[in-house]
């Protein structure tokens, strides 16, 4: 039984759960700055263009009212059962059709770059630049192991705007912190924007430096 009511209450139950660590996450909550879709199968296509227009719908208001957090998530009914490597897949897959239809109407955004190997990479949607956040049952990380596959749209612009305030190394060290208390360590690969690809921080996995970028747009 996926009744979609009952699999956005369920979200919204992770992320209140107070020790949850993603302060950003709470933020938008708290201010309705959080939008749900439920999807079907994550290796399906067929979603792909109610998806898209829900993130247009959702980077409209988020560009006409970016104040606090904002977070637009697709969650999947299924698959339930899927390791790390076939999230990591799936995730591709999933993007790549996103991305697909979007570039038959909009560049990427020109803030940042096209190149998933550049240190200044982010996805990008309606000209959009997003931080994803990947979410399934089987995670290394705790703090994105949610019952169903999730991804979780971060427009870019907000946490560059706190760069620009001197706010964000602050709100990095609460959440790394309250992340080392949830999860008893701090995600290994993250890393700061214009450091190294963000690409790698998508799915959640622990990548070696020697793997390369599974995700080709």
């Amino acid at each position: 039984m996926h009744d979609q009511s009952i699999i956005t209450e369920e979200f919204i139950s992770f992320l209140s759960n107070r020790d949850f660590p993603c302060v950003a996450a709470k933020d938008a909550l708290a201010k309705n700055n959080l939008r749900i879709i439920i999807a079907d199968h994550m290796a399906c296509p067929k979603d792909d263009n109610a998806i898209l227009q829900f993130i247009y719908s959702f980077t409209e208001n988020y560009r006409q009212n970016s104040k606090g957090f904002f977070s637009a998530v697709v969650i999947f009914k299924t698959p339930a059962e899927l390791d790390e490597l076939l999230f990591e897949n799936l995730m591709a897959i999933r993007l790549r059709g996103l991305k697909n239809i979007d570039a038959k109407n909009y560049q990427h955004d020109p803030r940042v770059s096209a190149d998933p190997l550049s240190a200044d990479y982010s996805f990008s949607l309606m000209e959009e630049a997003f931080f994803i956040v990947g979410m399934h049952p089987q995670s290394s990380r705790p703090a994105r192991r949610f019952k169903y596959p999730a991804l979780v749209f971060n427009p870019h612009a907000q946490f560059q705007e706190l760069k620009n305030n001197n706010r964000y190394e602050k709100l990095k060290t609460i959440v790394r912190r309250r992340d080392l208390a949830f999860s008893g360590s701090v995600n290994p690969m993250l890393t700061d924007f214009g450091t190294a690809s963000e690409i790698f921080q998508y799915s959640g996995r622990n990548y070696d430096l020697a793997e390369k970028c599974p995700f080709n747009f």
